[in-house]
């Protein structure tokens, strides 16, 4: 990667062209959401429990409606996110949904100081760490944000499906995190026929750097799962085996597409 080219200004870039296309999409169904359908998925369900009358703050929050559903569920919810046009669509849906929760325009590696030690919970789910270098930085986020005895609760595709193309046709990129990957947007996963055209770098992720850079920042893991399905059709080949479950076509269940986990802070 060019070191005088800011990844932060090129994908902040990229996810405010990215969060109109989103919240027009039937992939977010932002109509169903604001009546009040249910989102969150069974991987981060399972993993979350019962979050009712805890703190929580959902890092790289996109526009909101994740972090939305899990105040519905009795979260005192904060969300964070480097797009500006993310977190103000974020506080008008609040606004329109009568969802009380707090949104925060920020780079994840630099917390507002209102955060620091206020969370039982810090969550993440779904194309996050792919946009971060350093995961050190990261897992300090979550450390500093943390409670004592709070949980982070990760759920993101498994670093063994995003080595694969699109469509799982060829191994494209490496397990390990061996640089940036600077690529074009043409379209989205939300809208595979959107005109997005935008520059994006990204890094690859292995489990075990994701687990030693939490451990590195004295978090304990507790829960540590592999899920043989991604809870949407993000991917191309894929093909629906149950509600919210989809696999890769042709190779069901053969290996894992959601890697979640639970740790705690001392």
């Amino acid at each position: 990667m060019n070191n005088s080219i800011n990844y932060k200004d090129i994908n902040k870039a990229l996810w405010n062209k990215r969060t109109p296309v989103h919240i027009a999409s039937q992939f977010y169904n932002d109509a169903a959401f604001r009546q009040g359908a249910s989102i969150l998925n069974e991987p981060e369900l399972e993993l979350l429990g019962d979050i009712a009358g805890k703190s929580l703050l959902h890092l790289q929050c996109h526009f909101g409606q994740d972090t939305l559903a899990m105040a519905r569920l009795g979260a005192t919810a904060s969300g964070l996110d480097i797009s500006d046009t993310a977190i103000d669509y974020a506080r008008q849906l609040a606004a329109d949904t009568g969802v009380p929760a707090t949104f925060y325009c920020a780079d994840v590696y630099e917390p507002p100081t209102a955060l620091h030690g206020q969370q039982d919970i810090v969550f993440t789910s779904y194309g996050t760490i792919v946009w971060l270098p350093d995961l050190d930085k990261w897992a300090q986020t979550i450390a500093t944000c943390l409670k004592p005895g709070g949980r982070f609760v990760f759920a993101d595709t498994h670093p063994v499906a995003l080595m694969f193309d699109d469509n799982f046709q060829r191994i494209t990129y490496p397990y390990f995190n061996t640089g940036a990957i600077e690529e074009v947007e043409k379209a989205t996963y939300a809208d595979q026929n959107a005109d997005i055209g935008l520059p994006s770098v990204t890094w690859n992720h292995s489990v075990a750097e994701i687990i030693q850079a939490l451990m590195n920042a004295g978090l304990q893991l507790q829960t540590i799962r592999e899920y043989d399905y991604i809870p949407c059709n993000c991917f191309g080949n894929m093909v629906q085996v149950a509600p919210g479950r989809y696999q890769l076509m042709g190779s069901e269940g053969l290996f894992p597409l959601v890697l979640g986990l639970v740790v705690a802070k001392p």
